[in-house]
């Protein structure tokens, strides 16, 4: 691969690691949180009302950065019976299809999720007071990271370094389709 590829698939490498430890800290603070809920709650029978909200925001996070490294490190939620027991030209074909779409529909959501960001900027989150459009900066994020990860996918399709020993090779037939 030449070397702006290397550098481009560093970046997307340091990217995906950055969100798994923002994903990671997020968790954490929403464990914290939610231990400070039980403890004001039954210790001192004073419930915090700024956790729900906190946590709504929190999970948004944590859920969509993890989606987003799913997507680089090809973990994702995926039926792949079908490109599995295909020939290998068209398991390349369904490759390359689903790189393609998932690169539009990051490109979509970054769009459309960013629009909903500027639209709801100005209205606030009650309880604590911060900008109601945060609640779509996750989706965003997640939405330029798909993207940024399908076109990362898409380089190495294309310049050869996608093709791994189980596209080279016919997947045998599973015992219940063999005659």
């Amino acid at each position: 691969m030449h070397t702006p590829f290397r550098l481009f698939a560093r970046l997307l490498d340091v990217l995906c690691h950055v969100s798994l430890v923002i994903s990671g800290a997020a968790m954490v603070f929403l464990t914290v949180t939610f231990g400070w809920l039980v403890f004001g709650r039954y210790v001192l029978n004073s419930t915090p009302t700024w956790v729900e909200q906190v946590a709504l925001l929190l999970v948004a996070l944590i859920g969509f950065l993890g989606a987003s490294t799913g997507v680089h490190e090809r973990s994702h939620l995926g039926v792949s019976f079908f490109r599995d027991i295909a020939p290998r030209p068209l398991r390349r074909a369904m490759e390359l299809l689903s790189y393609l779409i998932m690169a539009g529909f990051g490109a979509v959501m970054m769009l459309n999720s960013y629009a909903l960001v500027l639209f709801k900027w100005s209205t606030e989150i009650p309880l604590i007071h911060l900008p109601e459009g945060l609640r779509a900066v996750p989706l965003t994020a997640c939405g330029a990271l798909v993207l940024l990860y399908s076109i990362g996918h898409l380089i190495r399709f294309f310049t050869g370094e996608e093709v791994e020993e189980r596209l080279l090779e016919t997947p045998p037939l599973p015992p219940s389709l063999s005659l």
